[in-house]
């Protein structure tokens, strides 16, 4: 049995992982990033590809090299949601445009960089167990069919989403949030499409509601390269993904006689970020803590700077011999009070939307203007309707959706709630001692958005 020691092993070369080991490469600390994949295959993660606020990335890699080596379409102006029941309507990017990516070139990239900012990456390598003797002190992987014990102060899981890491550690008597099921996760599948001629919505990334309380996506990487795929709430009954993004390619003319360049399948979280995602010498990022818009399954912005505030957390902890939960949870408070808190929020409509049948929604969703769609999610286009313009909405959508007013009533209502959440988490505790009577705070209104919408509970 080979033993290695680290200050840092970051398990998982997604996003989230290559991020935490090149800013603690770049803090002079050892680092090892261990991928589960061949060198040839990674990078290779089934993803949607679009990013939206790509300039929010942390300074730790040559962001320039990444961006044009792996962004294929950087004119991503507009969300367009494809109504199956009425007209199609659009929620412009005001903050800049998005892009879309090649997934597989992009993970390429951060794992390079990761490599020349000083991460010793290896390949082929599978964590079997974690070590841990009243914290997490290492992993034990197979790399290439030998055993290795890898020790080290701090072990960052980038594992992704239902990380078997978090079935190994022993959780006892700290914060670590076990309040995870799969039904708080989401199946997706994606195809990447190569079409004869260029598509209409290449400056868009393209939303179309499924049964299933999923949705189905075009993502155009470039006007002839297109990122197709769907998924479904696992809190419903299962769907056959590949058939049912099969038919609907069928139906759409631009699909007509396209080549599948690629095809992968895999879990993402749509629920809430983990309330605490540290332990004893152990913390988790990106997917594994859930740092996932519930709503659109964005998460490359999140993982990525969730990354780099866990290696300087854990940096700062290693130097100064503290590695406890205590040392390590600014990492937490750094994810709730940023992105953590709007996921939160935007996780609210996904609770709602399970009290409800998909048909009913649409036909709500059919009645209202766009205008007053983007405004009842909180969003924000680039105009606004003007008073007058607002009253004769308001009537004509009244008319409209007569049968549906206490859907539509309740969703304001949870609209009403979700500044209010974003406010509890404004406060998230600088310390695990104020932890319990926040989460106390932030179920109060989660029980009254339950009352509310009728939905169960979800956590």
């Amino acid at each position: 049995m080979t033993v290695e020691e680290f200050d840092i092993v970051v398990v998982g070369g997604g996003t989230a992982g290559c991020f935490a080991a090149a800013t603690a490469a770049q803090e002079g600390l050892d680092v090892a990033l261990l991928e589960r994949k061949s060198e040839e295959n990674g990078g290779q993660i089934a993803c949607g590809d679009a990013i939206k606020g790509k300039s929010a990335f942390p300074d730790v890699i040559d962001r320039e090299y990444l961006r044009e080596e792996s962004f294929t379409n950087e004119n991503i102006q507009r969300a367009m949601f494809m109504n199956p029941k009425g007209d199609n309507y659009d929620i412009p990017f005001k903050d800049g445009s998005g892009a879309v990516v090649d997934r597989k070139r992009y993970g390429e990239v951060l794992l390079e960089e990761a490599d020349r900012v000083g991460a010793d990456v290896q390949y082929n390598t599978v964590v079997k167990d974690v070590r841990q003797n009243g914290k997490v002190t290492g992993v034990t992987g197979i790399q290439n069919g030998d055993r290795v014990n890898y020790e080290a102060e701090v072990v960052i899981d980038a594992a992704g989403a239902l990380s078997v890491l978090q079935d190994m550690v022993d959780f006892e008597g700290t914060t670590y949030d076990t309040n995870v099921n799969y039904q708080q996760f989401c199946s997706a599948y994606r195809e990447v499409l190569e079409v004869p001629e260029p598509v209409e919505y290449d400056d868009a990334i393209v939303f179309k509601p499924t049964k299933e309380l999923g949705y189905l996506w075009y993502f155009p990487r470039t006007p002839t390269e297109i990122n197709v795929g769907l998924g479904f709430q696992m809190d419903k009954p299962p769907m056959q993904l590949v058939d049912a993004l099969k038919r609907d390619v069928e139906t759409r003319p631009e699909f007509k006689d396209a080549t599948v360049k690629s095809k992968l399948g895999a879990a993402l979280p749509t629920r809430r970020p983990y309330d605490s995602a540290v332990a004893p010498g152990f913390m988790s990022v990106g997917d594994a803590a859930a740092h996932v818009n519930p709503t659109t399954g964005g998460g490359i912005p999140g993982a990525a700077k969730a990354g780099y505030w866990a290696a300087q957390v854990a940096t700062e902890g290693i130097s100064e011999g503290d590695v406890s939960e205590k040392a390590l949870w600014e990492y937490n408070r750094n994810v709730q009070t940023d992105f953590g808190k709007r996921f939160a929020a935007m996780d609210l409509y996904n609770i709602f939307g399970t009290a409800h049948e998909v048909d009913e929604l649409t036909d709500v969703v059919t009645a209202l203007p766009g205008e007053m769609l983007i405004d009842l999610m909180g969003k924000k286009g680039e105009t606004s309707l003007s008073f007058p313009a607002k009253i004769k909405t308001t009537i004509t959508s009244a008319i409209k959706t007569r049968g549906h007013w206490d859907t539509l009533y309740k969703a304001y209502q949870v609209n009403k709630l979700a500044p209010q959440l974003k406010a509890v988490y404004d406060d998230y505790p600088t310390s695990p001692d104020g932890f319990a009577s926040w989460q106390a705070k932030r179920d109060e209104i989660m029980e009254e958005v339950y009352e509310v919408t009728g939905a169960k509970p979800k956590y």
